[in-house]
């Protein structure tokens, strides 16, 4: 069924002043859960506002898939347009798996009411939270049932637009996790689950950004796909086993159109690449947690399964706190 999209106004939240009140009332083969997700068959049981493509979107051909020079500009722009066009897609195959109200690190299933990276849920009870690269903000609306003031920002426009249609009652903001439009000193934690990192040219200027928006002794949290990764053909089966680039390659992953234009960018960090980025923005690194796959898990999403999940790491989650 097509929907018309919410007439809502999402726009950036004003740097000097911090509201708890919503901005609304009633949102390579690849290399990380949320661009492998147009491959998966899970489905959603809430359906998604539909847009149907104009005539000129679908006929547009498949991007070519290559490993070349991106900057931060070019990879802001092209996320951007890529995320708001495969919003819709990405919540059909994944609002089942993400639910609309649960806290979920990664494709490995770690649910924040178990791993409590952030601390103890009776201790989020009043603190601001910022969530980065919220999508549907689905973590935002558990940590409102926490007690939380939770803040929900996003690159994309589309995205921030269901977690308008699920609700929520906390802010929205679209902004550039970069350029952080908040006041310094606003929040008490920070967390992204695959949100902004993995597709920044320059993960430190999210990182000092965060850092500077957080209070003193604040805490971020962040999951990324596993540098290990980067090695190996993102495939769920046997093929996803072997070694085919080396692991120090850091050529972003880039999709472009025929003018040679990226319209998606990944980029790969190793892993003392990332505690270096980490480090030198100004936190102190507390744990660096690597997920195992659990047996309850049977699903696939893009190159995540039981098979790989079972032998290597897929994801990489960073607990960082500003002193």
């Amino acid at each position: 069924m097509r929907e018309a999209a919410h007439p809502g106004r999402i726009a950036a939240y004003p740097a000097q002043k911090l509201s708890t009140e919503a901005t609304w009332t009633p949102e390579r083969p690849s290399r990380d859960p949320e661009r492998a997700a147009r491959k998966s068959p899970q489905t959603s049981t809430r359906e998604p506002v539909i847009q149907e493509p104009v005539a000129s979107e679908a006929m547009d051909p498949e991007p070519e898939a290559t490993r070349r020079a991106a900057g931060v500009t070019e990879s802001s722009r092209a996320n951007r347009g890529w995320w708001d066009r495969n919003a819709d897609e990405y919540q059909i195959e994944h609002g089942t798996f993400l639910g609309d109200d649960r806290f979920v690190w990664c494709p490995e299933g770690l649910d924040e009411t178990e791993a409590e990276l952030l601390g103890l849920p009776e201790d989020l009870k009043g603190r601001d939270v910022l969530e980065i690269g919220a999508g549907a903000a689905q973590c935002s609306r558990w940590l409102t049932a926490q007690g939380a003031r939770p803040v929900a920002l996003d690159l994309s426009h589309r995205q921030l637009q269901h977690s308008l249609r699920i609700g929520g009652g906390f802010p929205l903001v679209c902004a550039d996790a970069a350029a952080l439009p908040f006041a310094d000193g606003s929040f008490d934690l920070a967390c992204s689950a695959y949100g902004a990192l993995p597709f920044v040219a320059d993960p430190r200027l999210v990182l000092r950004e965060v850092r500077r928006v957080l209070r003193p002794g604040g805490r971020f949290v962040f999951s990324v796909t596993h540098p290990l990764r980067w090695a190996f053909p993102d495939e769920p089966g046997p093929e996803g086993l072997s070694v085919s680039a080396s692991y120090f390659d850091r050529t972003p992953y880039v999709e472009q159109d025929d003018e040679g234009r990226a319209v998606y960018v990944e980029h790969h960090r190793t892993l003392g690449d990332r505690v270096r980025d980490v480090v030198t923005s100004g936190f102190r690194l507390v744990d660096l947690v690597e997920p195992e796959w659990p047996d309850w898990n049977t699903s696939e999403w893009g190159g995540w399964s039981p098979l790989r999940g079972h032998l290597i790491p897929g994801t990489a989650i960073f607990v960082c706190e500003r002193d």
